[in-house]
């Protein structure tokens, strides 16, 4: 009796665990789509691929030139482009983002749609075998595009078993249409291997990089290798200049003492030259020093002659000598024998 009326009470609470617990396994699959793919019997490691990949098509629409830009990471979600406004690219969580741009000779490139193909929050990742030619057809999905209407986005890439392709080679845009994004893609990685055999020991290579984005490297992916320092071109001339010096004193020191047999201060190349520098460059100085105090002296002058033409027509005019009067006797007796 207890049992059999525990068991319909436990009963939908048991449903309603099983429900969050698939749910919720749903979403991890989503989320955590890992490049590891396993179906048919065989298996694909597409870590190999993984990065911010960008490629575009062209479309003339003359007088103007339609260029769809297609960027898109297989095991993770796309970083925010650098530089780039926010309402020209897709937001945040985004695995493909197809950028539809209008371009015209000597006018700004303009954005005219911003389609997330792909996103985690719609991944629903969908992967099969493919025969001829061999590979494996993986598919991601995104919201609608716009939001107002009711057809979702995918993007679908085929990925052909190539082992003789470019391990770095780059994916081909093959189509847009009715929201579907068609990618081809040859590469190694697309060669299935069956479940029960082991990786095959390959030489370790170079983890690939995160993606950073940025347009102007036109790949989108981050490299560790940080750019090299490098000088200013000011210190480059100096340090040029100084090794020219160095060379200069040591080959004519050298010509000096196989030549003349020169020992001593005499091995200094061009020896009575250096010994005139000094007075030439006091020469120097002095003509500046003596230009700019001639030059002083000048402006004083005339000065001095206005103020003495100004006190002596003051004078004649007004015979008052309170105020303005004995200022212009001091600039008699003082500036007079000085300047003028």
């Amino acid at each position: 009796m207890i049992f059999q009326h525990f068991i319909p009470q436990s009963l939908p609470f048991n449903l309603l665990s099983l429900l969050v617990l698939l749910s919720s396994t749903v979403l991890v699959t989503a989320e955590d789509f890992d490049c590891h793919v396993s179906t048919g019997g065989l298996k694909w490691d597409l870590t190999s691929l993984k990065g911010s990949h960008k490629v575009s098509r062209t479309r003339e629409s003359p007088p103007t030139t339609m260029v769809d830009e297609l960027r898109f990471n297989l095991c993770k979600n796309l970083k925010l482009m650098h530089g780039v406004p926010e309402d020209e690219q897709c937001q945040t969580g985004t695995r493909a983002c197809l950028r539809k741009i209008n371009q015209k000779t000597e006018l700004t490139d303009r954005v005219i749609a911003i389609i997330p193909v792909a996103s985690t929050s719609a991944l629903e990742p969908e992967y099969s075998q493919l025969d001829s030619p061999k590979g494996l057809s993986l598919t991601f999905r995104g919201p609608p595009y716009p939001t107002s209407s009711d057809d979702p986005q995918s993007i679908n890439f085929s990925l052909f078993c190539a082992d003789d392709a470019d391990p770095k080679a780059e994916p081909t845009f093959v189509s847009y249409e009715n929201g579907v994004v068609r990618v081809d893609w040859s590469t190694p990685s697309a060669c299935g291997l069956p479940d029960d055999q082991p990786p095959s020991q390959t030489p370790p290579q170079d983890p690939p990089q995160e993606d950073d984005d940025t347009p102007a490297d036109d790949g989108g992916e981050e490299s560790d290798t940080k750019p090299a320092t490098r000088g200013s071109g000011l210190g480059f001339f100096f340090l040029v200049l100084l090794l020219a010096f160095a060379a200069y004193f040591v080959l004519g020191a050298y010509y000096n003492y196989s030549t003349y047999g020169a020992r001593g201060v005499d091995l200094i190349p061009h020896r009575d030259f250096w010994r005139e520098v000094p007075y030439m460059l006091q020469d120097v100085v002095s003509h500046l020093c003596s230009t700019v105090r001639t030059t002083t002296v000048d402006s004083w002058r005339v000065y001095c002659r206005m103020t003495i033409t100004f006190c002596f027509w003051d004078m004649i005019m007004f015979k008052d000598f309170r105020y303005r009067h004995g200022a212009c006797l001091f600039y008699l007796i003082t500036l007079t024998p000085l300047y003028c």
